[in-house]
């Protein structure tokens, strides 16, 4: 997982607290604890996915554009993330005769690749109106 599914949700959960008002990069920066440039960054993915609309300009900023009863840590994860626990790097070598150097990458691949459909799925049962839900709820206690 990166950086990015962090900034995503965070980003998308304070939409969701503010329906009726726009957020800048720099409020949601300050919002997030990071920088202007990378909310930049991770709301084009969003926007591209069609979750939040931009506008530009003074008094400009992001707007949720979906439902946040619809939009799952799920999706977000895939959108930002997907394959992130399945490394590139595997040990060993598959032209090597030591049976353990030459199938170990292809067994932790499989390993790790469900790991990631099982990651995703358990991700699928959230969505950010149940964060935001939870926080409310926390706040009240």
């Amino acid at each position: 997982m990166n950086s990015e599914f962090h900034i995503a949700v965070h980003s998308l959960v304070f939409l969701a607290y503010l329906p009726s008002r726009m957020a800048s990069s720099e409020l949601l920066a300050s919002n997030i604890c990071t920088n202007p440039v990378r909310i930049r960054k991770v709301m084009n993915l969003l926007k591209t996915a069609g979750l939040v609309d931009v506008q530009k300009g003074t008094g400009g900023g992001y707007i949720l554009r979906g439902n946040p009863r619809q939009i799952t840590l799920g999706s977000i994860y895939r959108l930002t993330s997907a394959g992130s626990l399945v490394s590139d790097w595997r040990s060993g070598d598959p032209t090597m005769d030591c049976i353990v150097a030459s199938q170990i990458g292809q067994v932790m691949s499989h390993i790790f690749e469900g790991a990631e459909e099982q990651f995703e799925r358990h991700l699928d049962q959230y969505t950010i109106q149940d964060l935001l839900n939870q926080m409310q709820m926390n706040k009240r206690n």
